[in-house]
Protein backbone atom coordinates (compact mmCIF):
# COMPACT_ATOMS: atom_id res chain seq x y z
CA UNK A 1 0.00 0.00 0.00
CA UNK A 2 1.50 3.17 -1.17
CA UNK A 3 2.49 5.42 2.11
CA UNK A 4 4.88 8.33 1.72
CA UNK A 5 5.90 11.72 4.25
CA UNK A 6 2.92 13.03 2.75
CA UNK A 7 0.39 10.19 2.31
CA UNK A 8 -0.52 8.16 5.49
CA UNK A 9 -3.08 5.68 5.37
CA UNK A 10 -5.07 4.32 8.37
CA UNK A 11 -4.01 0.70 9.44
CA UNK A 12 -8.13 0.14 8.90
CA UNK A 13 -8.30 1.45 5.34
CA UNK A 14 -4.87 0.04 3.98
CA UNK A 15 -5.83 -3.30 5.21
CA UNK A 16 -9.25 -3.00 3.20
CA UNK A 17 -7.56 -1.84 0.08
CA UNK A 18 -4.84 -4.38 0.46
CA UNK A 19 -7.45 -7.13 1.03
CA UNK A 20 -10.03 -6.23 -1.81
CA UNK A 21 -12.49 -5.03 0.39
CA UNK A 22 -14.73 -2.37 -0.53
CA UNK A 23 -13.27 1.87 0.62
CA UNK A 24 -15.68 4.44 0.40
CA UNK A 25 -13.44 7.81 0.28
CA UNK A 26 -14.96 10.99 2.21
CA UNK A 27 -14.08 14.25 1.68
CA UNK A 28 -14.25 16.94 4.54
CA UNK A 29 -14.48 20.28 3.47
CA UNK A 30 -17.94 19.63 3.82
CA UNK A 31 -16.78 19.17 7.52
CA UNK A 32 -14.45 22.47 7.40
CA UNK A 33 -16.60 24.79 5.48
CA UNK A 34 -20.13 23.24 4.80
CA UNK A 35 -21.73 23.31 8.20
CA UNK A 36 -21.43 24.44 11.76
CA UNK A 37 -20.07 22.51 14.76
CA UNK A 38 -21.32 20.07 16.49
CA UNK A 39 -23.37 19.38 13.60
CA UNK A 40 -20.34 18.66 11.49
CA UNK A 41 -19.37 15.99 13.56
CA UNK A 42 -22.79 14.33 14.13
CA UNK A 43 -23.22 14.49 10.22
CA UNK A 44 -19.54 12.57 9.58
CA UNK A 45 -19.71 10.15 12.23
CA UNK A 46 -23.44 9.15 10.99
CA UNK A 47 -22.27 9.02 7.10
CA UNK A 48 -19.23 6.55 8.50
CA UNK A 49 -21.61 4.53 10.06
CA UNK A 50 -23.65 4.44 6.92
CA UNK A 51 -21.09 3.51 4.97
CA UNK A 52 -19.80 0.37 7.61
CA UNK A 53 -23.93 -0.57 7.64
CA UNK A 54 -23.61 -0.53 4.26
CA UNK A 55 -20.76 -3.09 3.57
CA UNK A 56 -17.79 -0.80 3.27
CA UNK A 57 -14.58 0.89 4.94
CA UNK A 58 -15.14 4.63 5.41
CA UNK A 59 -11.97 6.53 4.52
CA UNK A 60 -12.40 10.23 5.78
CA UNK A 61 -9.65 12.38 3.52
CA UNK A 62 -8.46 15.92 5.10
CA UNK A 63 -5.03 17.51 5.55
CA UNK A 64 -3.58 16.75 9.03
CA UNK A 65 0.24 17.36 10.35
CA UNK A 66 1.88 18.05 6.50
CA UNK A 67 0.03 14.93 5.29
CA UNK A 68 -2.75 13.34 3.36
CA UNK A 69 -4.72 11.47 6.29
CA UNK A 70 -6.74 8.94 4.19
CA UNK A 71 -9.15 7.39 7.10
CA UNK A 72 -9.29 9.35 9.99
CA UNK A 73 -9.70 8.10 14.21
CA UNK A 74 -12.90 9.69 15.73
CA UNK A 75 -10.19 12.47 17.82
CA UNK A 76 -8.97 13.39 14.31
CA UNK A 77 -12.76 13.88 12.80
CA UNK A 78 -13.84 15.39 16.03
CA UNK A 79 -10.31 18.20 16.20
CA UNK A 80 -11.42 18.81 12.28
CA UNK A 81 -14.77 19.49 13.07
CA UNK A 82 -13.84 21.93 15.83
CA UNK A 83 -11.25 23.74 13.69
CA UNK A 84 -14.44 24.25 11.09
CA UNK A 85 -13.63 27.23 8.82
CA UNK A 86 -10.48 28.18 10.77
CA UNK A 87 -8.85 25.41 9.10
CA UNK A 88 -7.17 25.77 5.16
CA UNK A 89 -9.88 24.36 2.41
CA UNK A 90 -7.66 22.51 -0.12
CA UNK A 91 -7.93 22.41 -3.59
CA UNK A 92 -4.91 20.97 -6.03
CA UNK A 93 -3.29 24.67 -6.24
CA UNK A 94 -2.89 24.42 -2.62
CA UNK A 95 -1.90 20.98 -1.87
CA UNK A 96 2.02 21.71 -1.52
CA UNK A 97 1.57 25.15 0.33
CA UNK A 98 -0.44 23.48 2.92
CA UNK A 99 1.25 20.43 3.67
CA UNK A 100 4.62 22.81 4.04
CA UNK A 101 2.77 24.72 6.61
CA UNK A 102 1.77 21.28 8.43
CA UNK A 103 -2.18 23.17 8.79
CA UNK A 104 -5.22 21.33 8.68
CA UNK A 105 -7.44 21.44 5.80
CA UNK A 106 -10.87 20.49 4.37
CA UNK A 107 -9.83 18.55 0.98
CA UNK A 108 -12.30 19.74 -2.03
CA UNK A 109 -13.57 17.11 -4.14
CA UNK A 110 -10.46 17.85 -6.28
CA UNK A 111 -8.33 17.12 -3.63
CA UNK A 112 -10.20 14.17 -2.19
CA UNK A 113 -9.95 12.75 -5.90
CA UNK A 114 -6.18 13.01 -5.96
CA UNK A 115 -6.18 11.55 -2.16
CA UNK A 116 -7.56 8.50 -3.63
CA UNK A 117 -5.80 8.18 -6.54
CA UNK A 118 -2.44 8.24 -4.54
CA UNK A 119 -3.59 5.36 -2.19
CA UNK A 120 -5.58 3.41 -4.57
CA UNK A 121 -8.99 3.93 -3.68
CA UNK A 122 -11.94 3.95 -6.28
CA UNK A 123 -15.22 5.59 -5.45
CA UNK A 124 -15.65 8.47 -3.01
CA UNK A 125 -19.08 10.46 -2.04
CA UNK A 126 -19.39 13.80 -1.51
CA UNK A 127 -22.49 16.08 -1.37
CA UNK A 128 -22.31 18.14 -4.52
CA UNK A 129 -19.68 18.42 -7.23
CA UNK A 130 -18.13 22.07 -7.63
CA UNK A 131 -18.85 23.73 -11.11
CA UNK A 132 -19.04 26.52 -13.54
CA UNK A 133 -20.11 29.79 -11.22
CA UNK A 134 -22.82 32.07 -12.36
CA UNK A 135 -21.40 34.82 -14.03
CA UNK A 136 -18.30 33.11 -14.98
CA UNK A 137 -18.72 34.44 -18.59
CA UNK A 138 -17.27 37.67 -16.94
CA UNK A 139 -15.26 35.80 -14.32
CA UNK A 140 -13.99 32.69 -15.54
CA UNK A 141 -14.76 31.34 -12.21
CA UNK A 142 -15.04 27.99 -12.49
CA UNK A 143 -14.19 25.10 -9.64
CA UNK A 144 -10.77 22.74 -10.23
CA UNK A 145 -13.75 20.30 -9.77
CA UNK A 146 -14.22 19.73 -13.77
CA UNK A 147 -11.03 19.01 -14.43
CA UNK A 148 -9.75 16.74 -11.79
CA UNK A 149 -12.92 14.77 -12.75
CA UNK A 150 -11.60 14.89 -16.69
CA UNK A 151 -7.92 13.70 -15.56
CA UNK A 152 -8.01 11.27 -12.69
CA UNK A 153 -9.60 7.91 -12.06
CA UNK A 154 -12.35 8.23 -9.36
CA UNK A 155 -15.78 7.92 -9.55
CA UNK A 156 -17.28 9.92 -7.62
CA UNK A 157 -20.57 10.01 -5.98
CA UNK A 158 -23.35 13.17 -5.58
CA UNK A 159 -26.94 15.36 -5.49
CA UNK A 160 -25.35 16.80 -8.62
CA UNK A 161 -23.51 20.00 -8.89
CA UNK A 162 -24.42 22.73 -6.05
CA UNK A 163 -27.57 24.60 -7.00
CA UNK A 164 -25.68 27.94 -6.52
CA UNK A 165 -24.07 27.21 -9.11
CA UNK A 166 -24.40 27.21 -12.99
CA UNK A 167 -25.89 23.50 -14.05
CA UNK A 168 -26.17 24.31 -17.87
CA UNK A 169 -22.68 25.43 -17.78
CA UNK A 170 -21.33 22.85 -15.39
CA UNK A 171 -22.41 20.00 -17.76
CA UNK A 172 -21.13 21.64 -20.93
CA UNK A 173 -17.66 21.54 -19.64
CA UNK A 174 -17.80 18.28 -18.14
CA UNK A 175 -19.09 17.19 -21.50
CA UNK A 176 -15.93 19.09 -23.10
CA UNK A 177 -13.83 17.10 -21.04
CA UNK A 178 -15.55 14.15 -21.57
CA UNK A 179 -16.82 13.14 -18.35
CA UNK A 180 -19.45 10.47 -18.44
CA UNK A 181 -22.40 11.45 -16.13
CA UNK A 182 -24.92 8.68 -14.82
CA UNK A 183 -28.03 9.55 -13.54
CA UNK A 184 -28.15 6.61 -10.39
CA UNK A 185 -32.06 5.59 -10.92
CA UNK A 186 -32.55 8.89 -12.88
CA UNK A 187 -32.91 10.76 -16.45
CA UNK A 188 -32.16 14.06 -14.63
CA UNK A 189 -29.01 15.63 -13.14
CA UNK A 190 -29.93 16.41 -9.81
CA UNK A 191 -29.63 19.72 -8.53
CA UNK A 192 -28.30 18.95 -5.31
CA UNK A 193 -31.00 20.50 -2.94
CA UNK A 194 -34.04 19.34 -5.76
CA UNK A 195 -34.18 15.87 -7.20
CA UNK A 196 -34.15 18.21 -10.72
CA UNK A 197 -32.24 20.40 -12.88
CA UNK A 198 -34.19 20.29 -15.75
CA UNK A 199 -31.02 18.86 -17.43
CA UNK A 200 -30.71 15.24 -19.11
CA UNK A 201 -27.72 13.17 -17.94
CA UNK A 202 -25.42 11.00 -20.43
CA UNK A 203 -26.70 7.66 -19.23
CA UNK A 204 -29.08 6.06 -16.87
CA UNK A 205 -28.16 3.10 -14.65
CA UNK A 206 -30.38 1.31 -12.02
CA UNK A 207 -28.33 -0.86 -10.11
CA UNK A 208 -25.24 -0.77 -8.20
CA UNK A 209 -23.37 -3.88 -10.71
CA UNK A 210 -24.53 -1.62 -13.60
CA UNK A 211 -22.90 1.51 -12.47
CA UNK A 212 -19.48 -0.87 -10.83
CA UNK A 213 -19.17 -2.23 -14.21
CA UNK A 214 -19.21 1.28 -16.24
CA UNK A 215 -16.41 2.28 -13.91
CA UNK A 216 -14.34 -0.73 -14.41
CA UNK A 217 -14.29 -0.16 -18.04
CA UNK A 218 -14.17 3.80 -17.80
CA UNK A 219 -10.65 2.81 -15.41
CA UNK A 220 -8.95 -0.20 -17.43
CA UNK A 221 -9.34 2.34 -20.83
CA UNK A 222 -7.16 4.62 -18.89
CA UNK A 223 -9.83 7.38 -18.78
CA UNK A 224 -10.67 10.03 -16.62
CA UNK A 225 -13.37 10.09 -13.54
CA UNK A 226 -16.86 9.16 -13.22
CA UNK A 227 -19.90 11.06 -11.97
CA UNK A 228 -22.37 9.58 -10.85
CA UNK A 229 -25.43 12.31 -9.90
CA UNK A 230 -27.79 10.58 -7.12
CA UNK A 231 -30.88 12.53 -6.20
CA UNK A 232 -32.10 13.56 -2.97
CA UNK A 233 -35.13 11.65 -1.36
CA UNK A 234 -38.43 13.12 -2.19
CA UNK A 235 -39.37 13.67 1.18
CA UNK A 236 -35.62 15.40 2.13
CA UNK A 237 -35.99 17.95 -0.87
CA UNK A 238 -37.00 21.66 -0.48
CA UNK A 239 -39.11 23.54 -2.55
CA UNK A 240 -37.65 24.02 -6.10
CA UNK A 241 -39.53 27.74 -6.22
CA UNK A 242 -38.23 28.65 -2.79
CA UNK A 243 -34.69 27.37 -2.82
CA UNK A 244 -34.07 29.52 -6.25
CA UNK A 245 -35.48 32.88 -4.47
CA UNK A 246 -33.32 32.07 -1.51
CA UNK A 247 -30.15 31.72 -3.83
CA UNK A 248 -30.90 34.30 -5.67
CA UNK A 249 -31.36 36.76 -2.54
CA UNK A 250 -27.81 34.84 -1.26
CA UNK A 251 -26.51 35.66 -4.79
CA UNK A 252 -26.95 39.63 -4.28
CA UNK A 253 -25.72 39.35 -0.74
CA UNK A 254 -22.57 38.29 -1.73
CA UNK A 255 -22.27 40.50 -4.63
CA UNK A 256 -22.91 43.80 -2.25
CA UNK A 257 -20.39 42.09 0.29
CA UNK A 258 -17.46 41.78 -2.11
CA UNK A 259 -17.82 37.71 -1.94
CA UNK A 260 -15.70 35.86 -4.62
CA UNK A 261 -13.56 33.16 -5.57
CA UNK A 262 -13.06 30.39 -3.17
CA UNK A 263 -14.65 32.30 -0.12
CA UNK A 264 -17.69 32.50 -2.55
CA UNK A 265 -19.11 28.58 -1.99
CA UNK A 266 -18.66 28.80 1.59
CA UNK A 267 -20.70 32.21 2.28
CA UNK A 268 -23.32 31.18 0.04
CA UNK A 269 -24.01 27.76 1.69
CA UNK A 270 -24.47 30.02 4.90
CA UNK A 271 -26.27 32.52 3.58
CA UNK A 272 -28.69 30.06 2.37
CA UNK A 273 -28.61 28.29 5.73
CA UNK A 274 -29.84 31.63 7.53
CA UNK A 275 -32.19 32.64 4.74
CA UNK A 276 -34.06 28.87 5.06
CA UNK A 277 -33.77 29.20 8.88
CA UNK A 278 -31.81 25.73 8.88
CA UNK A 279 -33.79 23.97 6.15
CA UNK A 280 -31.02 24.30 3.76
CA UNK A 281 -28.97 22.36 6.59
CA UNK A 282 -31.37 19.59 7.35
CA UNK A 283 -31.44 18.47 3.64
CA UNK A 284 -27.87 19.01 2.78
CA UNK A 285 -27.14 16.28 5.58
CA UNK A 286 -30.17 13.87 4.27
CA UNK A 287 -28.66 13.90 0.48
CA UNK A 288 -25.10 13.73 2.35
CA UNK A 289 -26.13 10.43 3.55
CA UNK A 290 -27.88 9.09 0.87
CA UNK A 291 -24.87 9.34 -1.26
CA UNK A 292 -23.11 7.58 1.51
CA UNK A 293 -25.67 4.78 0.97
CA UNK A 294 -25.60 4.45 -3.15
CA UNK A 295 -21.94 4.95 -2.75
CA UNK A 296 -21.38 1.88 -0.07
CA UNK A 297 -23.60 -0.42 -2.38
CA UNK A 298 -21.35 0.53 -5.21
CA UNK A 299 -18.15 0.13 -3.41
CA UNK A 300 -19.28 -2.89 -2.63
CA UNK A 301 -20.24 -4.42 -6.86
CA UNK A 302 -17.26 -3.20 -7.47
CA UNK A 303 -15.39 -5.06 -5.00
CA UNK A 304 -16.83 -8.26 -5.93
CA UNK A 305 -16.25 -7.65 -9.51
CA UNK A 306 -12.60 -7.77 -8.94
CA UNK A 307 -12.86 -10.95 -7.02
CA UNK A 308 -15.13 -12.78 -9.72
Amino acid sequence: MPQSSFLKISPEVADALSGGRPVVALESTIITHGMPFPQNLDMARKVEAIVRSGGAVPATIAIMDGAFRVGLGDADLQRLAETGAKAAKASRRDVAAILNAGVVAGTTVATTMQACDMAGIQLFATGGIGGVHRGAESTFDISADLEELSRTPVAVVCAGAKAILDIAKTLEVLETKGVPVIGYGTDMFPAFWTRSSGFPVDKRLDTPAEVARLIETQFSLGMGGVLIGNPICAEDALDPDMIADTIEAALVDADKGGISRKALTPYLLKRIFELTEGKSLVSNIALVENNARVAASIAVALAAAAAG
